[in-house]
């Protein structure tokens, strides 16, 4: 086999000299355009998982790494002159060029071609020369670009400007520092590479570079006034460039990985922010994956084929974790005033990788000082403490959140309702919500929703929220309260979600005559009289909700309903007042949340779901649900549920762990109200993490509490917790600790006797 490899970085050598070790008749030639003695950028780290990857597959170049390594635990977190320190973490870096020069070795002495200061023939022509082409050439790949109608890349930038310099001493530790100037806000991250040596990367966003003269300065200059910024964390010493420049990081996403022979490793195929410092760990992983799988597949398409399937769900996941990453960087501004150790904790957690039982696992003090920073009582785990919302104290943080059931008879709830909220009542959450209760036959979703629209429906309700408020004391049940609009007449979900039903449909209404998808129905516009008559509607609702004993309401202004769709710009087209500008689209959400607080007690709380994000271009925008939420906030929302979505049919939503929690984020700080954070928060780590960051003041679970009805009162027994934020039902005391299993660990031995014994 012969073997091109285009780019002469990490991943393409280590590619080489894998291929080259695995089977010693492939011709193998590296083309790399630069010199052997260029680089970009000054040290390089490692994590643990990918070095045990390198010693399994050639210990030759393990050891020579295992030389160079400069290692530290700890990392210093530097914001208003005070340091915060946390250890236990593990790292190990390695200069660049060094890594380069070791790599440069190895592949000559397996006999790989290396051909510097050689560009690259056409991709075209590599593929019909070789058998195999590795295009390992970086973000900016012409392999990439020349086969972009196959490959599809999205290249996404970003708000920040940052470049590579380099220290001459080591630091101590990765140290994180920020500086506050008048131009705006400017961070250093910084970590050893030998030991004469750091690499240290300044950072700010895009308006702040400008603002303080960045552009128009030369490289020597910028890195001089870089120096005068970080004066203190550098201890008055100069910075240097090499070949670095003032850049954007720019995220890229590719559909494909391979066409015909031709196989993207490394930034070619997908990149991840510095802050994670992910781009070599992948390039090396990507190379250690292809060889494995060209050695496990004899046909080429099926190794390349093989290889992506194994190496996109990993970089997925790691592209997810930078991105929360680099945009809580890109946001840093809003955590400015935090508490310094909870500003250090949401620093240390901004990936969501690194959570609060890691960080008490590496260094229990620090985490510890976080929590009485933040006022846990000792023993008391964050999201065990109280919430006040009103006039409404929630024992803990944690929500049922509100999922339609479908399982209602002419909108009445029954004992299947019964059962589910009280089950999950029982099962410990601090707030229990109901799924979207309809404020009229025609506002439901399918024939199995529940309503509120009948005294009949109101003394149903009356019957589970007496249940609750008698058998869990402690725990708050409330109503959620919406319209479908344009999303009605449909199918319960397991029978054809958001399909519309075969008979018995009802006329649906919406913000404007657009359906939300092609097979859908045509809602009609809605006229004044309309507009008025839907208000009262919600406004009775909410008056038999408050008879009916809810603790409190929340109306349902996301996921496309309705409100929602007066809101979103892809769903209200109107010309009246309730269209237009974002003031405008608020109109009638607000109108009806007023009606709805006028009937509701003054002592209740009322919160308003709201999709932060449609996904999709043109749409709600992270800066749009800002301005939504204070208009809620000013009108008397004690609090924003923050979900995103759900709004158009073609909408193209960026999931993941927790992915909808940097929306809450960003409201919570920037408009100054309380938040619940939901979607995909799936474990008693996460919540803990979200609260004791002050990413959210509440944390919503859905599909957990489906799993297990007594998740939070199981997080409390596995974390040890027995006091007033998770108290077990009388009758249930007897279970509060995880059941005994039999005994699955052998006899050890008892004595060891020498041979000459």
């Amino acid at each position: 086999m012969r073997v091109a490899v285009v780019g002469g970085g990490p991943g393409g050598l280590y590619a080489a000299a894998l291929l080259k070790r695995l089977d010693p008749a492939r011709e193998i030639t590296v083309f790399e355009r630069n010199a052997p003695d260029d680089t970009f950028g000054f040290g390089v780290v490692l994590s643990d998982e990918t070095l045990g990857g390198i010693e399994h597959a050639d210990p030759v170049v393990y050891e020579a790494l295992r030389r160079e390594f400069v290692r530290w635990d700890a990392i210093d977190v530097v914001h208003r002159s005070i340091r915060h320190t946390c250890g236990g973490h593990g790292f190990a870096a390695l200069g660049r060029h060094r890594l380069l020069q070791i790599l440069h070795e190895r592949c000559r002495g397996l006999g790989v071609h290396l051909r510097f200061r050689s560009p690259a023939p056409p991709p075209d022509h590599l593929a019909r020369a070789y058998d195999l082409v590795i295009a390992a050439d970086g973000v900016h790949s012409t392999t990439r670009a020349a086969y972009a109608d196959v490959f599809r890349p999205q290249i996404t930038g970003h708000r920040c400007r940052y470049i590579w310099l380099a220290a001459g001493f080591p630091f101590d530790a990765f140290r994180f520092e920020i500086a506050e100037t008048e131009h705006g806000v400017m961070q250093l991250h910084g970590y050893p590479y030998a030991a004469d040596a750091s690499t240290v990367i300044v950072e700010m966003r895009e308006e702040v570079w400008r603002a303080a003269g960045f552009e128009e300065l030369p490289v020597r200059e910028s890195v001089e006034r870089c120096a005068k910024i970080f004066a203190d964390a550098l201890g008055g010493r100069p910075l240097r460039a090499g070949t670095s420049a003032w850049t954007t990081f720019r995220t890229v996403v590719t559909e494909r990985w391979s066409h015909g022979n031709v196989v993207l490793l490394g930034d070619a195929a997908h990149t991840a922010h510095f802050s994670i410092g992910s781009g070599t760990k992948l390039a090396v992983e990507d190379a250690l994956a292809l060889a494995a799988c060209l050695a496990e597949r004899p046909a080429l398409g099926e190794a390349l084929a093989a290889y992506e399937e194994e190496r996109r769900p990993v970089v997925a996941s790691t592209q997810r974790a930078a991105h929360a990453s680099l945009e809580w960087f890109e946001n840093l501004a809003l955590h400015l005033d935090q508490p310094p150790r909870r500003f250090a904790f949401g620093l240390l957690t901004r990936s969501r990788r690194v959570t609060h039982g890691n960080l008490r696992l590496r260094d229990a003090r620090f985490t510890e000082a976080v929590e009485r920073e933040f006022g846990c009582p000792p023993g008391t785990p964050p999201m065990f403490t109280p919430f006040r919302l009103r006039g409404l104290t929630l024992r803990n943080r944690v929500v049922v959140s509100p999922m339609d059931m479908y399982s209602a008879a002419d909108g009445v709830p029954g004992d299947f309702h019964l059962v589910h909220l009280g089950a999950r009542a029982l099962g410990g959450a601090g707030l229990v919500m109901t799924e979207m209760v309809c404020v009229s036959p025609e506002g439901r979703i399918t024939p199995g929703c529940a309503g509120l629209y009948t005294g009949r429906q109101a003394e149903a309700w009356r019957r589970i929220t007496d249940f609750v408020h008698t058998r869990a004391p402690g725990t708050a049940i409330g109503v959620q309260l919406g319209h479908s609009g344009r999303k009605g007449s449909t199918k319960v979900m397991w029978e054809g979600m958001d399909e519309p039903l075969d008979e018995g449909n009802w006329p649906l209404v919406a913000a404007s005559p657009l359906p939300y998808k092609p097979s859908s129905r045509l809602p009609r516009e809605l006229s004044r009289a309309q507009l008025t008559d839907i208000r009262e509607q919600f406004a009775s609702a909410a008056a038999r909700a408050a008879r009916a004993g809810f603790d409190l309401l929340e109306l349902h202004c996301a996921h496309g309903y309705l409100l929602s769709g007066f809101l979103s710009p892809l769903t209200n087209r109107r010309t009246d007042a309730y269209g237009g500008s974002l003031g405008r689209r608020l109109r009638f959400p607000l109108e009806v949340f007023d009606a709805v607080r006028a009937v509701w007690p003054e002592e209740r709380p009322m919160t308003v779901r709201i999709s932060a994000t449609d996904w999709a271009e043109g749409g709600t925008s992270a800066e749009d649900a800002v301005e939504i939420a204070r208009a809620f906030a000013a009108h008397g929302a004690d609090a924003i549920d923050v979900s995103t979505g759900q709004v158009v049919a073609e909408e193209r939503p960026r999931f993941g762990r927790s992915y909808q929690t940097p929306f809450a984020d960003r409201i919570r700080h920037e408009a100054g109200v309380s938040v619940v954070a939901v979607g995909a928060i799936s474990s008693w780590d996460d919540v803990n993490s979200l609260i004791l960051a002050g990413r959210a003041d509440l944390c919503a679970l859905g599909r957990p509490h489906l799993y297990d009805p007594h998740w939070t009162l199981h997080a409390a027994a596995e974390q040890g917790y027995t006091g007033p934020g998770a108290v077990w039902p009388a009758p249930y005391r007897a279970g509060s600790r995880r059941p005994r299993t039999g005994r699955t660990d052998a006899p050890r031995p008892r004595l060891t006797l020498g041979s000459g014994v």
